[in-house]
């Protein structure tokens, strides 16, 4: 978002002051502005400007140990403990790879970096956060009790800015597209789609045929996407760990996607969240904001790749959910499960 109005770093602080548990984009969505302008306000005092760009960031990160890192978008937050180890960079998509996190990064969106040390009731918090052109998280690093603490005023020292004089500028937030689809192609889409042979492919196949992700699921239909009731994401989070089957699960932003891989446990609803809250992995996902839900099956080289894709009114991809293919048996487990919900009637126009 732009910022639509003018206001003080003096009354953004006094904000803070008045509302202290409040979350960061939830508290500049009520001042009318970013959440990196709301940081920038503290710029001197517990924020630096540092680069944003992954190639600086990421290998820095290295050095601070065991981290947390949290990724979200509107609906869904994800946040895995792990280290920043393994790093590949590139122009249009880089990534990180490892056992504890593991993410894909696109280097264009990432535009405004701040290092936050502040002191909570909690004690010291320190974190590095990157922001898009428009002022909206994409990305946030904690340093933990087990983080290596001595070499924070390094790294931040390394990617800091010479330019500390006040808050960058920030473009309009672009609009969700909303669903794009093209039902006089639906028989060409099908066609195509079982021509696929990896998940990755079907972006390149939808952008071809002038549709979206969202666009196609409601063309295509039954068997390459059945819709399901909004409310089978918990079902299928507390039937994955009651059956003990490992997942994975995919949350992003236009700039960042953050996944686990592995069981899920501790499956716990607090108001309009629903929560995974294992160690080393919590996800937090709003309920209330899941309008649309698709089983979607696609072929791989290793199998069917069946996914359940969760996406808001506006048409926003909220989370992804898939089973784990390198294992046949929990492979299978994963997908008779999925066959097993029902298919809603309701049509949806594309």
């Amino acid at each position: 978002m732009a910022e639509p109005t003018v206001i003080s770093a003096s009354d953004i602080k006094a904000a803070r002051m008045e509302n202290p548990k409040m979350r960061g984009r939830d508290l500049a969505d009520k001042l009318g502005i970013s959440e990196a302008g709301l940081v920038a306000a503290a710029l001197g005092e517990t924020a630096t400007r540092i680069t944003a760009h992954p190639d600086r960031v990421m290998p820095a990160l290295t050095r601070l140990g065991e981290v947390m890192a949290l990724t979200r978008n509107a609906s869904c937050v994800i946040e895995k403990v792990g280290h920043y180890d393994n790093y590949t960079p590139g122009d249009h998509a880089a990534m990180i790879v490892n056992e504890g996190i593991d993410l894909r990064i696109f280097p264009n969106h990432w535009v405004h970096g701040f290092a936050i040390e502040q002191e909570t009731e909690r004690g010291m918090r320190r974190t590095i956060q990157v922001f898009d052109a428009a002022g909206d998280a994409l990305h946030k690093v904690f340093l933990r009790e087990g983080s290596n603490a001595d070499a924070w005023a390094g790294v931040v020292e390394e990617l800091r800015l010479d330019d500390q004089s006040g808050a960058p500028g920030y473009v309009p937030r672009k609009p969700v597209e909303p669903a794009k689809g093209r039902p006089d192609q639906a028989e060409r889409l099908r066609a195509e789609w079982d021509k696929l042979t990896d998940t990755h492919q079907f972006l390149m196949m939808t952008r071809r045929l002038k549709m979206n992700r969202l666009g196609a699921y409601r063309v295509a239909g039954a068997p390459y996407a059945r819709r399901l009731t909004p409310g089978v994401i918990e079902t299928l989070l507390t039937r994955s760990a009651e059956a003990t089957i490992p997942i994975m699960v995919f949350v992003g932003n236009a700039g960042c996607i953050e996944i686990h891989s592995g069981p899920v446990e501790r499956i716990v609803e607090t108001g309009q969240w629903i929560n995974v809250l294992d160690p080393g992995f919590d996800l937090h996902l709003r309920r209330d904001h899941v309008a649309e839900v698709y089983a979607v099956t696609k072929s791989t080289r290793r199998g069917e790749a069946i996914s359940v894709e969760a996406f808001d009114a506006a048409g926003g991809l909220i989370a992804q959910f898939f089973g784990v293919l390198r294992d046949k048996d929990t492979a299978q487990e994963w997908n008779a499960q999925i066959a097993g919900f029902e298919t809603l009637d309701a049509e949806v126009t594309a």
